[in-house]
């Protein structure tokens, strides 16, 4: 089926009004033999070889006498440049070729030069030239011949440094049009068109012709080839239809059914004139109808067309009386000359004229297909489209007119498509608007919003996880995307989303508060740097201790003890559509009527859709399913500041057990501060007391209790005193209590406290434990055991036997405050029993009679001793003493004189005394002993005149009496000898 063309009236045509009488008489005239355009005049060449040049006002500006024989066959000017080639034809001999440049005139004729001549050889056949063609640097010319013949000339004519002609085509047919193409690498190729044959000759670097290659085995008119200057292609009209050829073959025709006598590129369009088509009609019938001359006039009426082949549009067309002769294109605008002479022009109506003829009829794909080969910027193309949306969404076309949007969105306000589309019925195309506006960066956080309510309201969880997994930077506003997902229920999308985008704190939002995911909130903080988790942590530690106690218990001891490292996982590559259906579809499926009721929303109000740029965030990629856990230790460890312990104590209320593993493990730390350790000790010991109070066993407590006592045992204890007491009080712990006052001395205390408790078997362990270090513990313990007849029942006699015993024996207090105290501490009389205290009197009174005994027998000795020695004082000083010794005490032998006796009875030579005999001369036997007497009375006198010694002994004696006895015997009271 043959495509139709659309005929439309793109130009407007009037008749050029020859001002110029010269003019107008060349152009009615038959002297006209040639035509070309070029360099912005008009050359038209004469049967008798003048050259006439037409200027814009239609003037002759120049005529010359190119050829003084023949007519002017055929002219070529070079745009741009001031050459002219003229081709002269005469029966008589072969064509002349002349090459002028005009603007190089001779002085004395005023003639342009001509710059060569050239005559072209046929093998000396003389037939006339049907088609002639030249490239524009005139280095190849290529002249065909109706014998079927083309010549090649090659060489420098514009400097006439010599040429050569040669023959590369011959055929039977006559040729009707010859082009010259040259490709990338310079080499030329020649088409030659006969009446039968489109042939492709290749030409050699030394002009020689190739063998011809049939490129269609059908030919063309004289005058019916030519090249589009605009791409290169060589134009071929045939009655069925306009053909482009070009090196690599043919391209598709363009059908168009109609006899043509020749063709002419002007721009994009082809001017075709086409001889009168009779076919079909009846001459007889026209004559009748028409009149006589009017119908013969009718029936010889040629037409011009005006053809733009890629749009199928006829774009000019019109009946002609007298043929058209000639068709050109100078000063912007396209030409043609009639037989008789007549010139109209045909102006190119604007662009916008044109597109408004086909708005006018609704064709919109035409009008957009001239645009865009018109080089019409997008937005212009834009408005078409937009115009082409409006015709079909009039026309009930919804699809098709969000198509048309769709290409417009650039150019259109969006909330003048939404508006049109927010019908329920019409919410996959507004669905598909909305996907635009988001992958062109132009919807605003409105526009997200109600993306995602449509994909609610049609429950569609695969299209809403390809739009928030869509690849590339982010087309969409983050917050809000995030928001609407946690609104309707759409939680793992959500949390995708923020860990796509390293939303850290918003990923653990969601995991918490909606998902109610805690173990992977616990495990995706675990995978952070220190800096980013601790937020979270510190956030939501209450809630991880409640629900996943073990990981969170272990993610805050790793942390606060500075052992913290970031897991590290390898993200696998996943396909987001394999994941379509599963995936987040599987987890989202019970959230959608969650959101479906949505629609409409405020955000859907025509007076409230706004466009704007959305705000995409960049983001690093976070953790997907399907992880893979590396290994850790390729990994340096993270620097970063532990905190405080005290910090995370509020997290693990109503945890003990677990608070007692982070408590335990923070204080293995070796770096701790002091106050850290301190609340760490305390807060542990609180924590075993807390323990050790629950009502779960005699041995649960005790365990819990040793653990406390084993807390604060030793010297390294942080902790103060003030506070393990108030501790041990508040959780009825004794030992703690005991502890402490044990390690502040405070021993009588302890044993007051088991006494303030009626505690019996702790006041006797008490005693037992520190009696030998606080002596004075036993007195109060016989007090606190006669206290009462029960407490003495429960203790036993033997245990007030002992007590008896260590106060008797250490002297602790004098029998009658024994005594006192056994039968007087109870209101109705005395506790003890006489045969409880029988034993203690009879070996008090013994050891008292022995005691007494022995002294008086010492008095006596002593007495005796003291009287004997007086009584030798005496006897030395008032009796002569006798000396009988007839050795010397020294040498040992027989004393004779001079002697010296002492009244120590010591005789001794005088010679063998070393003193002399000075009157203090002292027996050497005795001075030893005497020595050693005077010194201790010298230490005496000098220690009696020590009070601070005497007054500490007094203090730390037992025996109070015999110490000051002591001292009487060392002369603290002898005053007359200091006095001496």
């Amino acid at each position: 089926m043959a495509i139709s063309w659309k005929s439309f009236d793109f130009f407007d045509v009037a008749q050029i009004a020859l001002a110029d009488r010269d003019t107008q008489s060349l152009l009615e005239s038959s002297d006209i033999s040639s035509l070309c355009a070029g360099s912005d005049s008009l050359f038209l060449g004469t049967q008798d070889g003048l050259v006439n040049i037409i200027g814009k006002s239609w003037k002759v500006i120049r005529r010359f006498q190119a050829h003084d024989a023949g007519r002017i066959t055929h002219m070529r000017q070079v745009d741009g440049t001031s050459l002219l080639v003229t081709v002269a034809e005469e029966t008589s001999a072969d064509p002349v070729l002349k090459v002028w440049a005009l603007d190089k005139l001779v002085k004395k004729t005023e003639m342009p030069t001509c710059l060569s001549t050239v005559s072209v050889s046929n093998a000396r056949r003389q037939f006339p030239i049907s088609a002639f063609v030249a490239m524009d640097d005139l280095k190849q010319i290529a002249v065909g011949f109706a014998n079927g013949a083309v010549t090649l000339i090659r060489g420098d004519l514009i400097h006439d440094l010599g040429t050569k002609q040669r023959v590369v085509f011959e055929s039977e047919e006559p040729v009707t049009g010859v082009q010259l193409s040259m490709d990338d690498q310079l080499a030329t190729t020649l088409f030659v068109s006969t009446t039968s044959r489109i042939l492709k000759v290749g030409i050699t670097r030394r002009g020689q012709g190739l063998p011809p290659k049939t490129v269609e085995d059908s030919g063309c008119g004289w005058g019916c080839m030519t090249v589009d200057r605009r791409t290169g292609d060589v134009v071929v009209a045939r009655d069925d239809a306009i053909y482009t050829y070009n090196l690599e073959g043919r391209g598709p025709p363009k059908a168009y059914e109609s006899p043509k006598r020749s063709i002419t590129m002007f721009k994009e369009y082809a001017a075709l004139a086409c001889p009168p088509n009779n076919s079909g009609r009846d001459p007889e019938s026209m004559r009748m109808r028409f009149g006589g001359g009017a119908g013969d006039a009718f029936l010889h009426a040629s037409t011009f067309v005006l053809l733009e082949p890629d749009l199928r549009i006829i774009a000019h067309t019109e009946t002609l009386i007298s043929p058209v002769r000639y068709i050109f294109e100078v000063w912007g605008d396209l030409y043609t000359m009639s037989e008789d002479g007549k010139v109209y022009r045909y102006h190119e109506k604007t662009l916008q004229q044109r597109l408004e003829m086909l708005y006018q009829r609704n064709m919109f794909p035409l009008a957009i297909e001239l645009a865009s080969n018109s080089g019409l910027d997008v937005d212009q193309q834009s408005l078409i489209f937009r115009k082409f949306g409006d015709h079909l969404y009039q026309k009930g076309d919804y699809d098709g007119s969000m198509v048309q949007y769709i290409r417009a969105i650039d150019a259109t306000e969006p909330s003048q498509v939404i508006r049109k589309f927010l019908d329920s019925q019409r919410i996959h195309n507004l669905i598909m608007y909305l996907e635009q506006l988001h992958e062109h960066r132009k919807a605003t956080a409105d526009h997200t919003t109600l993306l995602l309510n449509c994909y609610a309201k049609l429950k569609d969880i695969d299209k809403l996880e390809k739009f928030i997994k869509s690849p590339g930077d982010l087309k969409f506003d983050l917050d809000t995307a995030i928001a609407m997902c946690r609104q309707g229920g759409y939680y793992d999308q959500a949390a995708y989303l923020a860990r796509k985008h390293g939303e850290i704190d918003l990923v653990v939002d969601i995991l918490v508060e909606d998902s109610k995911k805690y173990a992977e909130a616990v495990d995706f903080i675990w995978h952070q740097d220190p800096e980013v988790a601790y937020p979270s942590m510190q956030k939501y530690a209450r809630v991880f201790i409640e629900n996943c106690p073990q990981e969170a218990t272990k993610l805050f001891v790793d942390y606060y003890t500075g052992k913290y490292r970031p897991k590290r996982t390898a993200l696998p590559t996943v396909d987001d559509d394999s994941q379509q259906g599963s995936g987040f579809a599987a987890g989202a499926a019970n959230a959608v009527s969650n959101l479906s009721h949505l629609l409409p929303l405020p955000y859907m109000n025509a007076n409230t859709v706004s466009s704007g740029n959305g705000t995409p965030t960049n983001g690093r990629p976070t953790l997907s399913d399907g992880t893979i856990v590396l290994d850790e230790d390729n990994f340096p460890a993270p620097k970063y500041t532990p905190p405080a312990p005290r910090t995370a104590f509020s997290s693990f209320i109503d945890h003990p057990d677990e608070f007692i593993v982070f408590l335990e493990a923070c204080l293995e730390e070796k770096d701790l501060k002091a106050a850290d350790r301190t609340d760490l000790y305390t807060t542990l010991f609180e924590m075993y007391l807390y323990k050790s109070s629950q009502k779960k066993g005699q041995s649960h407590r005790e365990d819990w209790e040793a653990k406390a006592k084993k807390l604060i045992e030793g010297d390294h204890v942080p902790m103060e005193s003030s506070n393990v007491l108030l501790l041990s009080h508040l959780s009825n712990f004794r030992d703690g209590t005991v502890l402490v006052k044990e390690q502040a001395g405070l021993l009588s205390d302890i044993f007051r406290s088991y006494t303030s408790a009626k505690d019996t078997a702790g006041a006797l362990k008490a005693l037992k434990k520190y009696g030998p270090e606080e002596p004075q513990l036993y007195p109060a313990a016989l007090a606190y055991l006669t206290s009462d007849p029960s407490i003495l029942e429960e203790a036993g006699r033997e245990e007030l036997a002992a007590v008896l015993s260590k106060i008797d024996k250490d002297g602790l207090m004098a029998p009658l405050q024994v005594i006192q105290t056994l039968v007087g501490q109870s209101s109705g009389g005395g506790v003890a029993t006489m045969g409880m205290i029988k034993p203690y009197l009879n070996e008090t009174i013994t050891r008292e009679r022995k005691e007494i005994s022995s002294n008086k027998q010492r008095i006596n000795n002593l007495r005796t001793d003291t009287e004997k020695r007086r009584a030798e004082l005496s006897d030395l000083g008032a009796k002569p003493a006798v000396f009988q010794a007839t050795r010397c005490s020294d040498c040992g032998q027989g004393l004779d004189l001079p002697a010296v006796h002492f009244l120590c009875k010591h005789s001794f030579h005088q010679r063998c005394l070393r003193g002399g005999e000075d009157d203090r001369a002292e027996c050497p036997k005795c001075a030893g002993e005497n020595d050693v007497i005077r010194k201790m009375r010298e230490g005496q006198r000098a220690r009696a005149e020590r009070h601070e010694l005497f007054k500490g002994d007094l203090d730390g004696s037992d025996d109070r009496f015999a110490t000051v006895a002591e001292w009487f015997s060392r002369g603290v009271m002898d005053v007359g000898s200091r006095a001496d």
